[in-house]
């Protein structure tokens, strides 16, 4: 097979869907990789380091399209990218269809197979594609809440570990999975007075027992959410319905009851975000102010360390990627993980969450695969 990966385009995105050393990889089980020149540029891999791990390298995306049987990418196709799809490739990435119908109905038009990283899942019922991302995007969201909340970006003014003789910041997380697990460690390593959110019982026990008594845990509730909220110098949203848009925990009327110059930091925007009043941001503009309240709504936060994430990343997808490039789509059909992973197949949706939040009749991975 031969296996595509093009520069990566979206604002301020400087990872890169395979690094050399999982290029080496694929050459080793028999595939030609095409690399777009200039596309492992933000984790400081030239193009000599992709030619000497094995690759071809082309001069434009548009060759990386044409040629390839599988792209392999990071972050959704933009419309420039999903144009040049077609029927009988496959397309590896993150996705997020559900609070996008535009790139759905591209990607539907196209006939193209679409794997979303986001919703591969494994035998503990974790997503292990999407796991080293929200690690990644839950640390950094304490590290950009933390910049955000000083008085020269507009926030409270407030040091999240403190000083003595003076109280520490306070983090409310929402959500206790990888992202509020990472936020909340980080958070912790500062200093902040932290609490964590959750609807799972078990899991505020597991909580509890990994942090030793150095965060609250605290059942979610409306009541609970809008006390936490109110108190919090930053606001961390760490929500996820796998596939599905976030649900709106905070609502604007909320946002009132806060102290003013607060941060809220969406980590759930990439799914449409968990707070009313948010919309997705840009690194090159990342934050914007709402009734007093600070808003951090980057859709790519770990665009902003690409070489961290970009290995990171590439660790979790090199064994379902090359699942696929030795086997191609009975890959899918023998592996229940993949199918899970299958979001659309020759202009069928063939995820749940997916065809449920943007209206489309759902169909059964066999099926749309026998078709």
């Amino acid at each position: 097979m031969r296996v595509g990966c093009p520069k990566e385009i979206k604002n301020h995105e400087y990872r890169v869907g395979l690094t050399p050393g999982s290029v080496r990889e694929y050459v080793a089980h028999g595939h030609d990789v095409l690399v777009e020149t200039g596309a492992g540029a933000g984790i400081g891999a030239d193009d000599n380091a992709y030619r000497a791990a094995g690759a071809t390298i082309a001069k434009t995306a548009g060759e990386v399209f044409a040629k390839s049987d599988m792209v392999v990418k990071v972050k959704e196709p933009q419309p420039s990218e999903w144009m040049q799809l077609r029927e009988d490739q496959i397309l590896y990435t993150y996705l997020h269809l559900a609070p996008d119908p535009e790139q759905t109905k591209g990607l539907i038009e196209s006939g193209v197979t679409a794997i979303a990283y986001e919703t591969v899942t494994d035998d503990r019922g974790g997503l292990p594609l999407l796991a080293p991302m929200s690690e990644v995007a839950g640390r950094l969201s304490i590290q950009a809440g933390a910049t955000a909340l000083q008085k020269a970006n507009g926030g409270r003014g407030v040091l999240l570990g403190g000083v003595p003789g003076v109280l520490p910041g306070k983090v409310t997380v929402i959500g206790g999975g990888v992202v509020g697990l990472h936020a909340a460690k980080m958070a912790v390593g500062l200093g902040a007075d932290v609490t964590i959110l959750d609807r799972s019982i078990p899991r505020l026990r597991q909580l509890d027992d990994i942090f030793n008594g150095r965060v609250h845990t605290r059942y979610s509730t409306v009541e609970a959410l809008e006390e936490e909220c109110f108190s919090g110098d930053i606001v961390v949203g760490a929500v996820l319905i796998p596939g599905a848009a976030a649900p709106k925990l905070v609502t604007r009327e909320m946002l009132s009851g806060m102290k003013k110059g607060a941060v809220l930091v969406d980590v759930a925007i990439d799914q449409g975000g968990c707070f009313e009043t948010s919309h997705a941001t840009t690194h090159a503009e990342p934050t914007y102010e709402v009734d007093g309240i600070i808003h951090y709504c980057v859709a790519n936060m770990p665009g902003a360390v690409p070489v961290t994430s970009a290995h990171a990343l590439n660790n979790a997808t090199l064994h379902y990627g090359l699942q696929l490039a030795d086997r191609g789509l009975n890959a899918i059909l023998d592996d229940r993980h993949l199918r899970n992973g299958l979001n659309i197949h020759k202009g069928r949706i063939t995820n749940a969450p997916v065809a449920e939040a943007l209206g489309y009749e759902m169909v059964e991975v066999q099926k749309a695969l026998a078709a």
